[in-house]
């Protein structure tokens, strides 16, 4: 798998950019999100991705967060949802209102992104919540938490939401590691250490 790309833009034709990593190139998909902060030809990025596989292809997109990408991922597990959908809706809307938008249920928003029609939506929602209320992504599980939507850095709540998918990846309930992630000060940590700190209260 391959989890991060740090090197040189080279292209960028919407929605691909092609980053030159130590002389090999690599196509990436990204949402527009993404693709609007992206520097120039020439400078370095960095990008998280995530590698899809299929008997035909190999795809690989990117994200200018982790936090997007964990989104993204939650996306694509939904039946249905493919990386091209998931792509469009993260395209048509920051991963913040997207969020939001999920925490409101507010239908009408989604219907906004091309491709989106109202059952389509009604079904994203209901499932949406659950899956991201689990990785305590929501605003409203952000309160008192180390996920802050404005008053913390990015870096804080992509640590968080890297920590409660790696508590999910080790077996644990989507409810269970947000909860086990939320007890702890996630202020200047990083993910490694509030797995490791999760992990000690879980033992204890």
């Amino acid at each position: 798998m391959i989890g991060r790309l740090r090197g040189q833009v080279i292209e960028k034709h919407p929605p691909v950019v092609l980053v030159d990593v130590a002389g090999v190139g690599y196509e990436v998909e990204v949402p527009l999100s993404t693709f609007h902060d992206l520097p120039g030809a020439g400078e370095a990025v960095t990008l998280h991705t995530h590698l899809a596989i299929k008997e035909d292809a190999h795809s690989l997109y990117g994200f200018a967060s982790q936090r997007e990408r964990t989104v993204f991922r939650t996306l694509i597990r939904i039946s249905g949802v493919g990386p091209k959908l998931a792509l469009t809706l993260l395209s048509g809307m920051r991963v913040e209102e997207l969020l939001g938008c999920i925490e409101a249920q507010d239908t009408s928003a989604l219907t906004r992104v091309p491709g989106v029609g109202k059952k389509t939506a009604e079904r994203l929602l209901v499932e949406l919540r659950d899956r991201i209320d689990g990785l305590g992504l929501l605003p409203s599980a952000a309160a008192g938490t180390g996920v802050a939507p404005a008053g913390e850095t990015p870096a804080a709540t992509d640590a968080v939401s890297e920590a409660v998918a790696a508590l999910i990846a080790l077996g644990y309930k989507p409810p269970e590691a947000s909860q086990m992630v939320r007890k702890l000060d996630a202020s200047e940590r990083s993910s490694e250490e509030l797995i490791r700190m999760a992990l000690q209260g879980a033992a204890r």
